[in-house]
């Protein structure tokens, strides 16, 4: 099934590889064929990656990125996950979902559900923060 973009002019994307700039003007782009694809938006740096919520989603986008690293990747996030369900066991049944995604191969939906663990974790912080 096509996949359909609209890019918002001068927007980046990722695909398969290679990082793709739109122009000066909105346009929108079909994609064909099974290729890995991540807009600007949904790019995580290692920089920004400064939770471990986050660091589980910076590990699938680079599985999702860079195959030929998969097993570095996986070890990353197989620890992650571990510390995680250990430091908050609230996590676990979201960590699941995830990990079934990741075990299928299905990384860019795997990211769509680490977002929301990412909303999860920031929740859990801020219920910590306002506790005595």
């Amino acid at each position: 099934m096509p996949l359909r973009l609209d890019l918002k002019p001068h927007e980046k994307l990722f695909v398969g590889g290679a990082v793709l700039v739109n122009g000066d003007s909105r346009s929108t782009l079909t994609v064909l064929n099974d290729v890995s694809i991540l807009r600007e938006k949904d790019i995580l740096s290692e920089a920004q990656a400064d939770t471990p919520c986050k660091r589980i989603y910076l590990a699938i986008q680079l599985m999702y990125m860079e195959p030929a690293n998969m097993a570095n990747y996986h070890q990353a996030y197989w620890s992650l996950v571990k510390a995680i369900i250990a430091a908050a066991p609230s996590a676990t049944e979201r960590i699941t979902r995830i990990s079934e995604e990741v075990l299928a191969g299905n990384y860019y939906q795997a990211l769509k559900h680490t977002a929301n663990l990412i909303q999860y974790e920031k929740e859990l912080l801020s219920n910590a923060r306002e506790s005595p």
